[in-house]
């Protein structure tokens, strides 16, 4: 996992390398073991007042479409930079108008053994048709939970900084015993 330090670097990093040009500002910057992710704001179409929701829906496509395509040089060479640098794909993305786009990026792929009860879990969503095969059911579970369990994953990400900043504090990190330690936490020589 990433600590936050290194997120904030990496963050800034990007802030400060990319063109001033290419988004109104950087939203943000996430970042797993294989993939870089930058999404950045883009201006929405100016549109009348009365413009219908469809007309809206088409300037917005339209405008992240433009987007991509005039600026695909661009984020080519931030990418092969910063994939030399951090090793890792970088994959680029856009918000405009409350809307939210992915260009390409990488598709992981992961092995996990499950149980019978689990893969009939599986099995059940092909059956009925969400999922053509275990790894597209599995995949579609994924992001049930991801859409779902936000608070619950947010929650999971701070304990886990929690436990790599009580981590550097011990005998093989660099920093001090933790403050709330008390006397009976206090190692003795026994």
């Amino acid at each position: 996992m990433i600590t936050s330090e290194h997120h904030e670097k990496l963050r800034g990093w990007f802030a400060g390398r990319l063109p001033d040009d290419l988004f109104e500002s950087l939203g943000e910057v996430t970042v797993d073991r294989e993939e870089i992710t930058v999404v950045g704001r883009i201006p929405e179409p100016r549109l009348a007042e009365s413009a219908s929701d469809a007309e809206r829906e088409a300037a917005v496509g339209s405008r992240i479409q433009e987007f991509r395509e005039r600026t695909r040089d661009a984020r080519v060479a931030v990418a092969r930079e910063a994939e030399h640098r951090f090793g890792k794909k970088v994959s680029w993305g856009v918000e405009c108008g409350g809307e939210r786009a992915l260009f390409t990026h990488v598709a992981a792929p992961v092995m996990t053994r499950l149980r019978q009860p689990q893969r009939q879990v599986l099995d059940t969503l092909i059956a009925a048709g969400v999922a053509r095969s275990r790894s597209d059911a599995l995949a579609w579970c994924v992001r049930l939970v991801e859409r779902h369990a936000d608070d619950w994953l947010t929650e999971l990400r701070d304990s886990l900084g929690h436990v790599q900043r009580v981590r550097a504090q011990g005998p093989d990190g660099p920093g001090p015993i933790a403050e709330d330690a008390g006397p009976e936490d206090t190692p003795t020589d026994n």
